[in-house]
Order: structure tokens, then C-alpha cells, then sequence
């Protein structure tokens, strides 16, 4: 069985548009900026022997505030940029109760059938409660990266950090 770090893709690996201090996805690949440090961060984690897995809600498709061609492009964008494995994405929103949407743990679970990896010797990277509560919830442990949005902070989580750059130090340090 393999090892993963799935990562949430808004805030972990590209910035987030943050207004009144609620993130939200960009619009476009023009709009779309990796995060410093991410692609070193990602060559490491690979260099250690872990799988790399975007794990991404996109309800803005559902609400038509967004096209699936769009959000396509930007993962086309970053696959291309990015030493990633997949990426799995959540096209719902709330109200239609799918296994999929995080803080369920869907989109984990079916990675780790899909892939062959052990979710116990994994890690989810994350900057919402979200996606630290889906990454518990599939047994992996949870790296909260804390970008001070004016919303809910998740309660339960191995260990905060300011970025991927540090996480993925911390996943490095830990004895598997």
C-alpha cells in the first residue's frame, strides 16, 4: 500500500480570493497563482515516496457560478505545473448531500480504493475545517494551514502550519 498527501487545492497549492475575509476560487487560469514554495514542497513529498492528491470541493459549478470547463482548465493548468498524481473534485453543493463534498470523506476514500493507499499512513493538507475534518474522518492525519479567514476554524487537526512549505517539513519529520 502506498502513502498520500492529498491536498486542498484553494489556499494549500493556489492562492484564494479572499474577500471580506472568505476565500473563494479563482475564476480562471488567468487568475490563478501558485503559492510560493509549492512546487518544491510537492517535489520533496514526492521525492519521500508519496502519492500527491488534490482533493477540491468546486460548488460554484452547482451554483452556476462557475463552468466545469473553467475549473478543468485550471486543473489542467496545475497538473501541468505540478508533480501531482490526481486530482479528485467535488462538483456539488451542500443541499445535494453527495459522499463526495468535504467534510465527508468521499473523495479520500475513493483515491485511496482507486490508488492502492493506506489512508492511516496518509496526510491531508488543508486551510478550512473542512478539509481537515474529511482528512480525520478518512483516517489520515490533518495539517491545518491557517490563513486567518473570518469563518470557522476546525477543532481537531495533528498540527498547524503557515503553508505547504511547512507541512510538508513536518510530514518529512514523522516516523512512519
Amino acid at each position: 500500500m502506498k502513502r498520500a498527501v492529498f491536498l486542498d487545492r484553494d489556499g494549500v497549492i493556489n492562492a484564494s480570493v479572499v474577500r471580506d475575509g472568505k476565500p473563494y476560487p479563482p475564476d480562471s487560469v488567468e487568475e490563478m497563482e501558485i503559492l510560493p514554495g509549492v512546487a518544491e514542497a510537492l517535489r520533496s513529498l514526492r521525492a519521500a515516496g508519496f502519492e500527491l492528491i488534490v482533493v477540491t470541493n468546486q460548488p460554484d459549478v452547482a451554483r452556476g457560478k462557475q463552468t466545469r470547463a473553467a475549473v478543468d482548465a485550471i486543473h489542467a493548468k496545475l497538473s501541468a505545473e505540478l508533480p501531482l498524481d490526481a486530482i479528485y473534485a467535488c462538483f456539488h453543493d451542500d443541499a445535494e448531500a453527495c459522499d463526495c463534498r468535504k467534510p465527508k470523506p468521499g473523495m479520500l476514500v475513493n483515491a485511496a480504493r482507486d490508488r492502492g493507499i493506506d489512508l492511516p499512513s496518509s496526510f491531508m493538507v488543508g486551510d478550512r475545517w473542512r478539509d481537515t475534518d474529511a482528512g480525520l474522518a478518512a483516517g489520515t492525519r490533518a495539517i491545518f494551514i491557517d490563513r486567518g479567514y473570518s469563518e470557522r476554524k476546525p477543532e481537531r487537526f495533528a498540527v498547524n502550519v503557515a503553508g505547504l512549505p511547512e507541512a510538508a517539513a513536518w510530514i518529512l519529520e514523522q516516523k512512519q
